[in-house]
């Protein structure tokens, strides 16, 4: 299990406090700001993002603003949670997205990540998302996590399972969207 050395730090990110911040014996991951948009539209435009995830609509910086906006900022406000960035602990390098979503479509919490292809097969995936899993269950005391897959997405499946989700069942979410669904046991029994 990844080891979490420090879960809460308030940091100032475009003009605004943060409460959100967990490092990682590689990684710092933190609430997403304004200021991130740069890298947002990056990662939301990777071929991998948009044939696995799903296209968003970012297509500038103003985009990628109200994607940060109307998604992780409303979430944190709303639930408590939401994605965050995952950079890399030694030089900031924003590598990719971890966090929890409640969607409408789904009873329970579910985990999502996306990492740029050049970070993939390094372990950041794993480390990001098990250090979520221990905050899910230690912080936020949540009964239970989901996450959803493409059907062909085999590594984020292998993935989900390293860190004890199991597949449940296809789900449909949306007409023509096919969902392997993968559950947790109960986290805090």
């Amino acid at each position: 299990m990844v080891k979490v050395f420090q879960l809460y730090e308030i940091l100032a990110c475009a003009g605004f406090l943060t409460l959100f911040h967990l490092d990682t014996e590689h990684l710092t991951i933190r609430e997403l700001c304004l200021d991130d948009a740069e890298f947002i539209l990056l990662l939301l435009n990777e071929p991998s993002f948009i044939r696995f995830i799903g296209d968003k609509g970012v297509r500038t910086l103003d985009d990628a603003q109200q994607y940060i906006r109307t998604g992780p900022l409303a979430s944190y406000e709303k639930n408590g949670f939401g994605l965050y960035l995952v950079q890399l602990k030694s030089d900031e390098t924003p590598i990719g997205m971890c966090g929890l979503l409640k969607r409408e479509t789904l009873a329970d919490v579910d985990i999502g990540f996306a990492f740029l292809p050049a970070f993939w097969n390094k372990g950041y995936a794993f480390e990001s998302a098990s250090a979520i899993m221990v905050y899910a269950k230690n912080v936020l005391k949540l009964p239970r996590i989901v996450a959803i897959t493409d059907k062909d997405n085999d590594p984020s499946a292998k993935l989900l399972e390293k860190i004890g989700l199991r597949f449940d069942r296809i789900i449909t979410l949306s007409p023509n969207e096919e969902l392997k669904l993968f559950i947790s046991e109960e986290l805090n029994k």
